[in-house]
């Protein structure tokens, strides 16, 4: 998971969205609310080309799931589910994009809270998921920095799928193979050349990777996280080469 701006929708699919809020509102009781909300949310053809084109320009690499990070997004996901918050179910600060095995495989219709009733889910479109996760780049493995982050890696299963796992590993390698070739593309004149190789990098899946990197290179203790990457380490952290690639993505490190 990496951070996410949330996208700004057309003026006609923001106006029709909360007129379906306003409706699913006026219903006397919670069962009638949630029993609405499931009525329009089935005949949303009005609104769903927007609410995906809005998605796909939010999503990381190629429309990818902002989940794992790895399948391609194809469904619309309540954050908080349509059923435990039919108010919320055409809002838009509400909607992600997700494959559709983290939809209805992985997290369905689960939102754990905290004793205080704060979501232990993170939401990538409104904080950055790296305050409560961290990527242990060479196993492809995440560890929970925070209750929230051990939450993301149980509802999504992040570590659980060796596809997911494995997948880290070789992006980790392929990561690294880009900012090499980046620095000799430079190095040579190629200036088109390592736009082309940034561009490439970004629209890879599983770029959750590649934040990573970046994020912990920065990090008091990058020697130890990437001992015996001395070289990888250096190249992170080459300010020419930070500005080519993070520039691109509009994250900053």
């Amino acid at each position: 998971m990496i951070r996410l701006r949330r996208a700004v929708l057309p003026a006609d699919t923001t106006e029709r969205l909360n007129r379906y809020t306003s409706e699913i509102r006026q219903r006397a009781t919670e069962k009638e609310r949630k029993d609405r909300a499931k009525e329009l949310w089935a005949n949303r053809r009005q609104v769903r080309p927007a609410l995906v084109a809005g998605l796909a320009e939010m999503a990381p690499g190629r429309e990818r799931c902002m989940y794992c990070g790895d399948s391609q997004g194809t469904d619309i996901d309540h954050f908080e589910p349509k059923s435990l918050a039919p108010l919320r179910t055409f809002d838009w600060l509400n909607h992600l994009l997700a494959c559709s095995f983290c939809n209805s495989n992985q997290k369905r219709n689960l939102f754990p809270t905290a004793a205080d009733g704060s979501p232990l889910l993170v939401d990538p479109s409104a904080e950055d998921p790296l305050d409560h996760l961290r990527l242990v780049l060479p196993l492809g493995t995440y560890r929970g920095l925070t209750d929230r982050g051990e939450a993301c890696i149980e509802v999504f299963g992040l570590n659980a799928r060796a596809v997911l796992v494995e997948g880290r590993r070789d992006a980790y390698a392929t990561a690294r193979h880009s900012i090499e070739l980046w620095r000799i593309a430079m190095a040579k004149g190629q200036r088109d050349k390592a736009t082309e190789i940034v561009r490439v990098t970004w629209n890879r899946p599983l770029i959750d990777v590649l934040v990573a990197m970046f994020h912990q290179s920065g990090h008091p203790a990058a020697d130890a996280l990437f001992a015996g990457e001395e070289e990888t380490l250096g190249l992170l952290l080459d300010a020419e080469l930070r500005s080519a690639f993070l520039h691109f993505r509009g994250v900053s490190y």
